[in-house]
């Protein structure tokens, strides 16, 4: 036997796969992307004496006739890959819906087990299986399961490790003879080529052929006899068609979920309970059709409520920890170059980003809870109507309600939506969603200008974003992507109390993306940006300190030595920033910012933002932390900001709105180019830059002539 499994977990969704997978392989797995696709691939390692489990957690699909991405990704996985062992994760509440997946997986010819997972809430609502009899009636193994309590899974282990040293016999259902003589001829044309039927199991070829599946034939091409098999199954399906007077693909489902209907009345028992239900109680509160959308809102502003007020103190800890650093370092190092890196650009740039960590892990912690708990496909529920009105699918609330945390898994989130134009338009509009790297922007400006109102303020940029992505939804509707969305068929799970392992995974998998992040990309940038506001070194000539000596005294007649000299300080390193790079930058581009009231400052740190909208706050950081006196108590960047005679409130507004406007990271735009090619990223491109320059022009300028 060997020493290394590889094992397909797969299932519906909900089934609570990514929870029993979370319970085997632990701490012991990683996250990447399929190959050429945004879709994620989470590969986990169980290690039971000396036997090697790999487990390749495969998106939550209901089939094998593939229509969405994920459901393409599962099906290529295992029937290119092809793993050991299928692991099919059924939920015990729903049987009947979950098998249907597990019998075309049997169809592949590969050793499948059942998972019988939430066995647990099944015996709570008086669901009694008998696992042994349903066992025997599928003829595959199954093993009862509790994800979140990790039982079972020895159990599942030894069932693998039998199914490897003697795997049970292909077993599939008997469609009935008329199917099962068309089977018979299409199976016997297949297998004559024996290197293609040993690619792709005939039985499961021969039932997609008869199911019309489009990529079925598209397979069928590498076959020497492609056309002749071609044109027996069309013949075959011609005849079953006006045979039962319906579709064929209609027929071989009817004859599937015939077959579940008989194994589960053999093999469940279920007694009527009278006890209420706590999700039919929540839900006649949660989904009424007049309290849902309100609900929905109010749960998202409760959200931003608690991670600001959670969040203000560790922040501020946050905070204080790097300004104590910098003036370490300020008192340690010489006056130099090293000593300005150090302080300005690295402890500046990134020590900026880094003091909103405690947010961002808030934030995360309490979406992942609304997601775990159920809530989420309450939200696409409450939102249906409102995102149909729009041109949106109602799925489509998952990805913009990610977008609050990450555009990067937002965009990917798109890819359950089955329809091309619905996940286009999904697409485009979700980085106007306020990501996590935007609201250090949006805490740092609206703290600076907006002191008592900061959280709320924040909510309204938040809120406003929402609002614009609506908009653009109807706007491309009518332009670019016309058409009605798909309708909207969703389950609804039922509420589960989260598992503190499972939350603390996707809060520490996100928050990790973003240290990373700050550790890297905005690293090399905000040294990056440290050299361009450091060089060409610049001093004042001795006729302009002449110049501002005698303007200052002018104006000042009693001031002493040392208020000269920080005048003639804080005059150098202005002088110095201006004629540096970055100024020149700031300046060249400043012509196109001035309608939106920006000054170079603020220009030149709109630009840096394309890279990753973190990179703002480092720019930020270092434009206005330069010339920091060693003895100095190192002034905060909100009130240095605050403190800019070029800045008021209407300008901050502005900034916010253009920052969240604009388009995303790279990262963001690579995930959309792979999610939805290279043509619409460009389109992205153009249509947010201009989206956010007239916006800024237009609230800069409403708010200039009502004397803002």
């Amino acid at each position: 036997m060997s020493d290394n499994i590889t094992i397909a977990l797969a299932g519906n969704p909900n089934s609570g796969k990514t929870t029993l997978f979370n319970a085997i392989t632990g701490a012991h797995h990683k996250v990447g992307n399929y190959p050429g696709v945004t879709v994620e691939k989470r590969e986990g390692i169980r290690i039971r004496g000396d036997k090697q489990y790999r487990f390749i957690d495969l998106p939550g699909i209901y089939s094998l006739t593939a229509y969405s991405v994920d459901e393409v990704v599962a099906r290529d996985f295992i029937l290119d890959e092809k793993p050991d062992i299928i692991v099919d994760v059924l939920d015990s509440t729903n049987l009947e819906r979950n098998l249907y997946l597990c019998l075309q997986f049997q169809e592949l010819g590969i050793p499948v087990i059942g998972a019988l997972n939430m066995s647990d809430e099944a015996e709570a609502k008086g669901i009694t299986i008998d696992d042994k009899n349903l066992s025997t009636t599928l003829g595959i193994p199954l093993v009862k399961t509790v994800g979140p309590r990790g039982i079972g899974i020895d159990a599942l282990l030894d069932a693998i490790d039998a199914s490897v040293i003697t795997p049970s016999d292909a077993h599939s259902i008997h469609y009935g003879d008329e199917i099962e003589s068309r089977l018979e001829v299409l199976q016997k044309l297949i297998t004559v080529d024996t290197a293609f039927s040993a690619r792709y199991p005939a039985r499961w070829l021969a039932v997609k052929l008869l199911e019309k599946d489009a990529n079925a034939y598209e397979r069928l091409a590498e076959h020497s006899g492609a056309p002749r098999i071609g044109a027996a199954a069309r013949e075959a399906v011609d005849w079953l068609d006006k045979h039962f007077g319906k579709d064929s693909e209609i027929i071989v489902t009817e004859q599937r979920y015939g077959y579940i209907r008989g194994a589960v009345r053999e093999s469940i028992r279920i007694i009527k309970h009278t006890d209420f239900s706590l999700t039919e109680a929540v839900d006649k509160v949660i989904m009424n059709r007049f309290l849902s959308l309100p609900i929905f809102i109010l749960v998202l502003w409760g959200v931003f409520q608690l991670t600001f007020l959670l969040g203000e103190y560790p922040m501020g800890w946050f905070e204080g920890f790097f300004g104590l650093l910098s003036n370490f370092f300020l008192r340690v190092l010489p006056e130099g170059l090293l000593r300005s890196l150090v302080v300005d650009g690295i402890i500046g740039g990134v020590g900026g980003v880094f003091s909103f960590v405690p947010l961002i892990v808030i934030l995360f912690f309490l979406l992942s809870i609304l997601e775990d708990v159920g809530y989420m496909s309450r939200a696409a529920f409450a939102t249906d109507k409102l995102l149909h009105a729009f041109g949106l699918h109602g799925q489509s609330i998952f990805p913009m309600m990610l977008g609050f945390g990450c555009s990067v898994p937002a965009i990917m989130a798109s890819r359950t939506l089955k329809s091309r134009r619905d996940r286009i338009i999904t697409v485009l509009i979700t980085p106007l969603m306020s990501c996590g790297a935007k609201l250090p922007v949006h805490v740092l400006l609206a703290a600076a200008f907006f002191p008592a109102h900061a959280a709320s303020m924040v909510m309204v940029i938040y809120a406003c974003g929402a609002v614009l992505s609506l908009l653009a939804a109807l706007l491309l509707k009518h332009t670019v992507l016309k058409g009605d969305p798909t309708p909207f068929v969703m389950e609804l799970p039922p509420y589960r109390a989260p598992t503190l392992q499972g939350v603390l995974w996707h809060v520490w998998e996100k928050t990790w993306h973003y240290v990373k992040k700050a550790g890297t990309i905005i690293l090399a940038s905000a040294i990056l940006i440290w050299a361009i506001t450091s060089f060409p070194a610049y001093e004042l000539s001795a006729p302009e300190q002449a110049e501002l000596t005698a303007a200052f005294t002018a104006e000042n007649p009693g001031a002493g030595e040392e208020e000269l000299e920080a005048l003639l300080e804080t005059a150098a390193a202005q002088a110095k920033l201006e004629h540096s790079y970055a100024g020149r930058l700031g300046h060249f581009i400043q012509p196109v910012f001035r309608p939106l009231g920006f000054d170079w400052k603020l220009a030149a740190a709109s630009v840096t933002g394309f890279a990753a909208k973190e990179v703002v706050v480092s720019t930020l950081g270092i434009l206005y932390r330069v010339g920091t006196e060693e003895d100095e108590e190192s002034e905060g960047l909100r009130d240095a900001i605050a403190g800019d005679p070029n800045m008021r409130p209407l300008i901050a507004l502005v900034f916010m709105l253009f920052t969240l406007i604009i388009p995303p990271c790279f990262a963001a735009l690579a995930t959309m180019k792979a999610e939805i090619g290279a043509k619409w990223m460009g389109f992205e491109i153009v249509f947010l830059i201009a989206l956010g320059w007239v916006i800024g022009c237009v609230v800069y300028q409403t708010g200039n002539l009502l004397g803002f």
